[in-house]
């Protein structure tokens, strides 16, 4: 006879088994602000990785700053206007924008405690260890500060304009991240002089380090700290209590109703204009020697609240910083490298003909960008059988030779069309300076498409062989920028398949006019049907899985924050579809919960290079698909911008990225393990024989000469 208790087990795990699992519920979701802030943990650990050259390490120190000022820009920015305006919509993970700005705070506390003491108690004293040394006036001897007082006084006290503050002085307009010194100023031999305050706006158009002449090795004293020193010749006759430096970061996010804009450009033009000091302050960073009389009258009069502000006993500005790791050390920098040029791009090529024969796939910065993207371009643009041009720009930096490339292509009578981004962020200065140079010779401009970013990268040239037209197409994860090439790992495809071709045609006419092309062969783009493609083929994996034969994703990416993607990824592994994702930065996906993600890793690989490419893989019951694309697995890209994906068709190429994710996979270096609890663990090899690393290994193999992957 069966007892009562277990026919209770028996009914209850009946009604367990039945349970719907919400899949959509708040505790399965790591929060965005929080995941990202854990990236540039990670970033900042690089620090102090001995492996890494010392100046390699300040350069992990400054890029924490640089990445923590765009992120209040952006995205505190961003949570402060929806509090102010009433704004209640909750996170992924359920946190309202009150509560998401509490806890970036404390994370924030973290950051900045942990950055200040790499900095002061490893990364300075190194520095002076090899001869590199920032001076405070205590530190100078007579003859020292005689150098520094006279260049004060011929080269920086002609530029400085202190602004007293009072009735007739308003508060200053402080510009977004520039470094400010306040002064507290007193007369001692008058009675009826109150104390005043006068602000100094310090001009960017001077030396942020001043180096001592005939010393052996580099001496610096900052500009802030000469300006303090000497003060005095600022305010003679007057005593000056306190001089303490500060810095104010603003909202410098764009937005644009580009509907009702009569001139975008224009419009991008004035709205960049007003990031600089228009807009509201959201971050107040102070010296910790500044009196808490003066920290009050700074966030009372900036709108600020005391979690606001952020004081340091490191140097303010560390962006700055990034000119140290250019000094003439070379010991202590990682050692230059010279990418390797595909024997397909070699100067006894040519290129159009190479392509034309075989899909060819290159891999940056191991892989040229300038012998083999700049030659694609440069070849066409001297091409007489090159008809058209057409190519999206989205970031192209500041010394453009694609641009140039571009301009020449014109010039020669070349068809050219440019769909230059003009909103893509932090770059809109210099995309409106390029769409400004190329409208001058010629080249039919478009600013992209009303109410999207143009984020894809793809170029196509049109020849003509043989009375009929050939299209040559570039298709990339990565920017037409020769500088970020150097940087960034990107893959991408040269083809000239009919198919692509074509495709590409209905896409630059999709971009340009009016068209709702459905009949699409290889490309998938978004905001179309790219979204509706990934879930379909994560679902295509669910519904092949047997346990003989489980399923096999795996992915390369920059952030993955998707709702519906995630949630589509915990149901395959839910199936027992085993999950692979590479994700350097953001991620809102929990692995590892028992029954919904247990099937999920997530390693992010932090390293010399920043790892930039997005690829795609899915085993499709052994009809093994692959894909390339400039998008990630967030709403933005999904959702709001033009992004491309294309797959790679030809075997020999797909035997390729097999080979790539082996090393990614292989990698014991530089590889961080998602724990569920949105912590990162750092994957460490047993022995040092078997240390692997992964960018290491492959720009081994580019500069043997060897294919890279």
């Amino acid at each position: 006879m069966v007892s009562k208790k277990t026919i209770s087990k028996i009914i209850n795990s009946k009604h367990k088994s039945q349970e719907i699992i919400d899949l959509y519920d708040p505790k399965y979701f790591l929060n965005r602000e929080l995941s990202l802030l854990e990236f540039n943990h990670r970033v900042l650990l690089e620090a102090q990785n001995k492996n890494h050259p010392l100046l390699e390490r300040l350069k992990f120190v400054v890029i924490l700053s640089s990445n923590l000022d765009e992120f209040f820009m952006i995205r505190v920015a961003g949570l402060k206007s929806q509090l102010a305006e009433g704004i209640m919509d909750v996170s992924y993970d359920g946190k309202s924008p009150a509560k998401q700005l509490l806890e970036i705070r404390k994370k924030l506390i973290f950051l900045y405690n942990l950055q200040e003491e790499i900095l002061l108690n490893e990364i300075f004293p190194e520095m002076e260890e090899n001869d590199i040394i920032i001076h405070q006036k205590g530190d100078l001897i007579p003859k020292d500060l005689e150098y520094y007082k006279n260049f004060f006084c011929s080269q920086v006290l002609p530029l400085l304009t202190p602004l007293s503050l009072g009735p007739a002085h308003p508060f200053p307009r402080l510009i977004n991240r520039s470094l400010n010194i306040v002064f507290v100023i007193k007369n001692s031999n008058s009675k009826d002089f109150d104390k005043k305050l006068a602000f100094l706006q310090i001009p960017s158009s001077l030396p942020r380090f001043v180096e001592l002449k005939g010393k052996s090795g580099h001496h610096f004293m900052l500009l802030e700290h000469i300006i303090i020193s000497f003060c005095s010749y600022l305010f003679p006759g007057l005593e000056v209590e306190t001089a303490v430096p500060f810095r104010v970061t603003r909202d410098a996010d764009i937005e644009i109703a580009e509907d009702e804009a009569e001139d975008l450009l224009s419009e991008v033009e004035e709205q960049v204009k007003e990031r600089l000091w228009g807009r509201a302050a959201v971050r107040l960073e102070v010296s910790t020697e500044m009196p808490d009389y003066l920290i009050k009258l700074l966030t009372s009069t900036l709108d600020l609240e005391p979690n606001d502000v952020f004081a340091v006993k490191r140097p303010l500005n560390l962006p700055d910083f990034m000119q140290l790791t250019k000094l003439d050390k070379q010991e202590l920098r990682d050692k230059q490298f010279v990418s390797r040029r595909p024997f397909e791009f070699s100067n006894d090529k040519n290129i159009f003909q190479e392509i034309y024969k075989k899909d060819i796939l290159v891999h940056h910065p191991f892989d040229s960008f300038t012998h083999t993207t700049l030659k694609f371009i440069n070849a066409a643009a001297e091409d007489k059988n090159v008809l058209a041009i057409k190519i999206t720009l989205y970031r192209v930096g500041s010394n453009a030779a694609v641009v140039q490339a571009l301009k020449n292509a014109a010039i020669n009578g070349i068809s050219v069309t440019a769909f230059v981004e003009l909103k893509a962020r932090f770059d809109e200065e210099n995309n409106i300076i390029w769409a400004r140079e190329l409208e001058k010779v010629g080249v039919n401009v478009v600013y992209g498409v009303i109410g999207l970013k143009t984020h894809c990268k793809i170029a196509m040239v049109i020849r003509k062989e043989q009375n009929r037209l050939v299209k040559y197409l570039h298709l990339s994860t990565g920017n037409y920028n020769q500088t970020t090439s150097r940087l960034y790992t990107d893959v991408a495809l040269f083809t000239s398949d009919e198919e692509f071709g074509e495709d590409a045609v209905n896409f630059f006419n999709f971009i340009t006019g009016y068209s709702d092309y459905k009949d699409w062969k290889k490309l998938v783009i978004a905001p179309k049907d790219m979204k509706n493609k990934f879930i379909n083929l994560i679902n295509k994996e669910i519904e092949l899985y047997t346990p003989e034969n489980p399923g096999r994703i795996i992915v390369k990416m920059n952030s993955l924050a998707h709702k519906e993607v995630i949630t589509t990824l915990y149901k395959a592994s839910m199936k027992g579809v085993k999950i692979t994702l590479f994700v350097r930065g953001i991620c809102s996906l929990k692995p590892g919960i028992p029954g919904i993600s247990e099937n999920i890793e997530v390693r992010s690989v932090i390293g010399r290079f920043l790892e930039h490419s997005r690829i795609f893989y899915f085993k499709n019951g052994g009809d093994e698909q692959y894909f390339l694309s400039s998008a990630d697995w967030m709403t933005r890209n999904l959702h709001t911008r033009i992004e491309l994906m294309f797959p790679i068709i030809s075997e020999p190429l797909q035997r390729r990225i097999d080979r790539l994710f082996n090393y990614y996979l292989k990698d014991n270096c530089q590889t961080w393990i998602l724990t569920e609890n949105g912590d990162y663990e750092k994957l460490k090899s047993k022995t040092i024989k078997n240390r692997f690393n992964v960018q290491n290994y492959i720009l081994a193999r580019a500069q043997s000469s060897r294919r890279v992957f």
